[in-house]
């Protein structure tokens, strides 16, 4: 008759292959991998068979156990950066993050037990107790205050407000926007095209006050050319443009 041996109770099999690791004492990044798969073997080959679920798992990790195994006696692979892959980085991947894992729940463990030994009381004072505020003698509050002190907290404050300040940020001006739209900039142009009968484009735009003036002047003079309100000649290519208006003063299109 066989002797009836307990083995430990694993989580899975990388917490088996940690146990392993552990109890060899080997470096987790050097993975002794020959002597490491014969171990991890040996115990698959000792449980029970009962739960197929759990057992599929371990024979799972057998298998990459006996692949990484196979893979350390052949030549070494290299990557596209010309260094040699070590076929055991992934297992130490997933064995360092397990491990990071396990005992962070070890942590909670110890915190949930202490949190069990302590016993909370909600607060019970009456009402007229917790609004009570301890009253504010003014008298003692400003007792040393002076002039002088006063001036002295001002200046604080003013120098606060200075350190506050961006010293680049400070020195930029202020855009504002011009509230002048389409519609108001064709009746100017148009009553300004009435006065003087016929005048100089270029002329026109030089009186803009701004980028924005003059690009809204601009539209204003195609929009009243659609409308027929206003007529365009130049001579010469290169020569200033003339604008003549066909209403007469009045108004009344074409001089009519």
């Amino acid at each position: 008759m066989g002797i009836p041996v307990k083995l430990p109770v694993f989580e899975g099999p990388l917490d088996l292959l940690l146990h392993l690791i552990e109890k060899n004492k080997v470096n987790i990044y050097d993975i002794p991998i020959v002597k490491i798969t014969d171990q991890y073997m040996e115990y698959i080959h000792q449980m029970e068979r009962e739960d197929l679920n759990i057992m599929s798992e371990f024979m799972v990790m057998a298998a990459t156990l006996i692949s990484i195994k196979c893979r350390m006696l052949l030549p070494k692979e290299v990557n596209e950066d010309g260094e040699e892959e070590d076929p055991r980085d992934e297992l130490v991947r997933q064995l360092l993050e397990y491990k990071m894992y396990k005992y962070m729940s070890y942590e909670l463990r110890d915190r949930m037990s202490e949190a069990a030994k302590s016993i909370y009381k909600l607060p019970s004072l009456p009402k007229e107790v917790e609004d009570y505020r301890e009253p504010v003698d003014i008298s003692e509050l400003l007792g040393g205050l002076t002039l002088g002190r006063l001036h002295k907290i001002f200046q604080d404050v003013l120098k606060r407000q200075e350190d506050k300040k961006d010293p680049i940020r400070s020195t930029f001006g202020k855009i504002e926007q011009e509230e002048v739209s389409l519609p108001e900039k064709m009746t100017d142009v148009e009553e300004y095209a009435r006065r003087h009968r016929r005048f100089s484009f270029r002329d026109l735009l030089g009186k803009q006050a701004s980028k924005f003036q003059v690009v809204v002047t601009f539209l204003a003079i195609l929009e009243l050319m659609k409308t027929g309100k206003i007529f365009i000649r130049q001579e010469h290519i290169f020569d200033d443009i003339q604008i003549e208006s066909r209403e007469d003063k009045k108004g009344d299109p074409y001089g009519n």
